[in-house]
């Protein structure tokens, strides 16, 4: 079973996506994913600028956060994916409203304390991460969060298809075509949103398989 601090799973998937999006620039193409659509209008609502993308990829959603008037950090910790986005926010004019940052999940975000309105991870917490590093990361991403700040992720769950399929890795991580996920089951979803106010779990399917995924919305006390 992989324990926290064991990264050789870790380090095989940052070469994996490394080679892929080297092999296949935009592989998800540039229209905004559906939880960034929701998103925009969860952050516009909120009166939110500046926006926190984690595990951005080429930048299909940063770059639409970008287009909608907000001002957005994206990061990954793939250099390829993020020499895309940063290529294609150039050709948009869009360059003023976006910083990149290389970044594994795993580490210290390098921002402040309470420094970004809201926060976007679409399928980055439910990758090779054990549940004690999946705590980490949200702890770390409530960290910069001001108060009232809203965060919007998504992750794939027990119900998929691929869970328990392929090759297992412990935790309810398992691999499949070279991609390792970790399947949540209800519970985790709502240990991660402990001092938080959880404002909603809403399922729905994606791609062609398809996968099936939670949308997840919580954000930080302002009494907090």
């Amino acid at each position: 079973m992989r324990k926290p601090g064991d990264d050789r799973l870790g380090e095989t998937q940052r070469r994996h996506w490394q080679q892929t999006y080297t092999a296949h620039p935009d592989m998800y193409g540039m229209a905004p994913s559906a939880p960034a659509t929701h998103a925009a209008e969860v952050f516009r609502s909120a009166g939110v600028r500046t926006v926190l993308e984690l595990g951005a990829g080429h930048g299909r959603d940063a770059l639409f956060f970008a287009r909608s008037g907000f001002d957005v950090i994206a990061t990954d910790f793939s250099p390829t994916g993020l020499e895309q986005l940063t290529a294609h926010a150039a050709a948009s004019g869009l360059t003023e409203r976006i910083t990149t940052l290389r970044h594994d999940v795993r580490d210290p975000l390098p921002l402040p304390d309470d420094s970004v309105d809201a926060a976007f991870a679409h399928m980055l917490l439910c990758m090779a991460l054990s549940t004690e590093e999946i705590h980490s990361a949200v702890a770390k991403i409530r960290r910069v969060l001001r108060r009232g700040g809203t965060f919007v992720y998504t992750v794939r769950h027990t119900g998929d298809a691929h869970y328990s399929a392929g090759t297992p890795h412990g935790d309810d991580i398992y691999e499949h075509g070279g991609f390792a996920v970790h399947f949540f089951d209800r519970a985790l979803v709502e240990s991660l949103a402990t001092g938080w106010e959880l404002r909603e779990i809403h399922p729905f399917d994606e791609g062609d398989l398809p996968r099936r995924l939670w949308r997840v919305t919580q954000t930080v006390p302002r009494s907090a």
